[in-house]
């Protein structure tokens, strides 16, 4: 038996999946005012620990702020990142440490922080916002002339108006927009990750590693073909490590048990600190890196990808995460300002006004998430590169950046201005806002809110 959509006339908004961008959308679109109608489908059973270990770069964070929820997040236990360090994987040596703290908010208008906790979930509850959890999605019925259907494995079946698709990089709302199976490539690349708690790390008795626990830094080890990131987490009561190695996992597994032995081989030779902290691990899950080429088509009719769904990306720019959030809050608003405009009456002619605006979103986020997928990329052959020639410039040009107090341009675009403001200082919502008064004003006059 179906559930209708409201009679309200404000605009009921179908979320496939309750991740970081999935949430982040569900908080814009109940911002409106009035409010969107907002379900979000999500297949697990419970909902789990959104976003640890995930950090919030500036352009995150500005749309964080927009939802009022910077407080929020740093009495959760986010923190405000001091500095982010990159080191020789020998000895640990310094090679470069970029201040962060002060310094990203002057320059990119929004602070960095440590850690999403669960505020997004809270405040998606707390906005509102109907979360269904073992709901799985098995497909929806789309029509022109009409609501949009959201058929789940239980056998329900959702009206609504639009569907997003925010279900990550395995998600089955992306092969019913490009109507064909499409799945991840393998990168070539794997994961270990381990996260400490502040006890352990002390039991040590080392004085460097008490030093690293101190501070609010992101510390990295780069090295030939391998790197390890350390990074605090909430407000420094736990840590975590994340170690990046050749994939070794036979094609078709995604995840497998590792050994302790296996890893510590892996980074034999490197800091002894490094040692240390991987000795503390119980266990170590290994996963694969995926991603795949660009994505020609996001949306289909009122149906719209968004996050890992269209620009899943190797995680070396630490922006995976921020780009679902920026699309989540571009659809949001773009949804609400086209409700406040009016809608027509005419279920073709609302159909067909809504498909017009994603692609509009279509057309805001294509060449921004490219060009972070294709960012991540570079980042990782800098991170990976084997010592020689090239190694050694790319780390003379790293010492020379704080004398140019962070504004000259750096062959490696972790160190590149002009690269970096346009990655985390550009207002990608006030961009939005200011192409949707552009794209409605050439389409057909908007309809008064009474006629909604």
């Amino acid at each position: 038996m179906g559930e209708s959509s409201s009679n309200s006339g404000d605009l009921h908004v179908a979320i496939v999946g309750a991740g970081i961008g999935g949430l982040a959308c569900a908080i814009a679109c109940r911002r409106a005012n009035p409010p969107l109608r907002v379900t979000v489908f999500e297949r697990a059973p419970e909902l789990l620990t959104i976003g640890a270990g995930i950090h919030i770069p500036p352009n995150a964070c500005r749309v964080v702020t927009r939802f009022g929820l910077l407080e929020k997040l740093k009495q959760a236990g986010g923190y405000e990142v001091q500095d982010f360090t990159l080191r020789r994987y020998q000895n640990g040596q310094i090679l470069v440490e970029k201040p962060l703290k002060g310094r990203v908010e002057a320059e990119y208008g929004a602070q960095w922080i440590g850690d999403y906790q669960n505020v997004l979930l809270d405040e998606a509850v707390l906005s509102g916002a109907h979360i269904m959890t073992n709901a799985e999605v098995t497909g929806v019925q789309s029509a022109s002339d009409g609501p949009q259907t959201v058929l789940l494995k239980d056998g329900r079946s959702i009206s609504t108006d639009v569907v997003i698709g925010a279900d990550g990089l395995w998600s089955g709302v992306r092969e019913i927009v490009l109507e064909r199976p499409f799945a991840p490539a393998e990168t070539g690349d794997l994961a270990y990750r381990g996260t400490f708690t502040r006890d352990q790390l002390k039991a040590f008795n080392n004085e460097r590693i008490d030093k690293l626990l101190e501070q609010s830094n992101i510390q990295v080890w780069l090295g030939p073909g391998k790197h390890a990131v350390f990074y605090p987490l909430r407000n420094h009561t736990e840590y975590n490590l994340v170690l990046i190695v050749a994939d070794d996992l036979p094609s078709g597994v995604r995840t497998s048990q590792g050994s302790l032995e296996e890893l510590a081989a892996n980074f034999e030779g490197w800091d002894p600190i490094l040692s240390d902290v991987i000795s503390c691990l119980k266990s170590a899950l290994k996963w694969k890196l995926l991603h795949f080429e660009e994505l020609d088509q996001w949306t289909k009719g009122v149906i719209a990808l968004l996050g890992d769904a269209s620009h899943p990306t190797l995680p070396y720019q630490g922006q995976g995460a921020a780009m679902a959030v920026e699309d989540g809050a571009i659809l949001g608003l773009l949804l609400t300002k086209l409700q406040n405009a009016g809608l027509p009456l005419n279920q073709n002619e609302k159909n067909a006004r809504l498909a017009s605006l994603f692609r509009l979103y279509e057309n805001l986020r294509k060449e921004r998430t490219k060009v972070n997928v294709e960012g991540a990329v570079h980042t990782r052959h800098y991170y990976h590169l084997s010592d020689g020639d090239e190694q050694r410039n790319r780390d003379r040009e790293l010492s020379e950046l704080p004398g140019k107090r962070w504004k000259g341009s750096c062959s490696f675009n972790w160190g590149d201005a002009q690269y970096q403001q346009s990655l985390l200082g550009f207002d990608v919502l006030a961009d939005a806002e200011k192409k949707f008064d552009e794209w409605v004003a050439g389409v057909q006059e908007p309809v008064s809110k009474s006629a909604l």
